[in-house]
């Protein structure tokens, strides 16, 4: 049984009014369609740096991504289309949930503005730093 019962529980309140939002775009090699610009604004980051969580969204355009880590969305608005490389696409619209994993390769296309709730694991840090 834990003692300190503040220490085995802590709760974070994502969403609503929270930090600004901070301006950005993928990379220009990319981009594969339009010009795509993003918003984020980080509601929790955990005390390793590994655990993010906050809100994005992104302006109609398509671009190549690689993850290496985690990710977990639910879309709050627009349409979005993830295309696997060698896959067939998939198409997302506001309240469908997405887990992306480590591994995933193709492109992220976004057909009508998005927003999306997301909570983002880093991969742990690499013994070569």
């Amino acid at each position: 049984m834990v003692d300190d019962v503040e220490a085995a529980m802590r709760l974070h309140l994502l969403g609503g009014p929270g930090p600004a939002f901070e301006d950005g775009a993928p990379a220009p090699e990319l981009v594969v369609e339009g010009a795509p610009t993003f918003r984020t604004s980080v509601h929790y980051e955990s005390p390793d740096g590994r655990l993010i969580a906050g809100v994005w969204s992104a302006t109609p355009g398509a671009w190549r991504v690689a993850y290496d880590e985690w990710e977990w969305c639910r879309l709050r608005s627009g349409r979005c289309v993830l295309t696997p490389e060698g896959g067939e696409p998939v198409d997302y619209e506001a309240g469908d949930a997405i887990v992306i994993e480590p591994g995933f390769v193709g492109v992220w296309t976004v057909v009508e503005a998005c927003e999306k709730d997301f909570v983002v694991m880093l991969p742990p840090p690499s013994d070569d730093a």
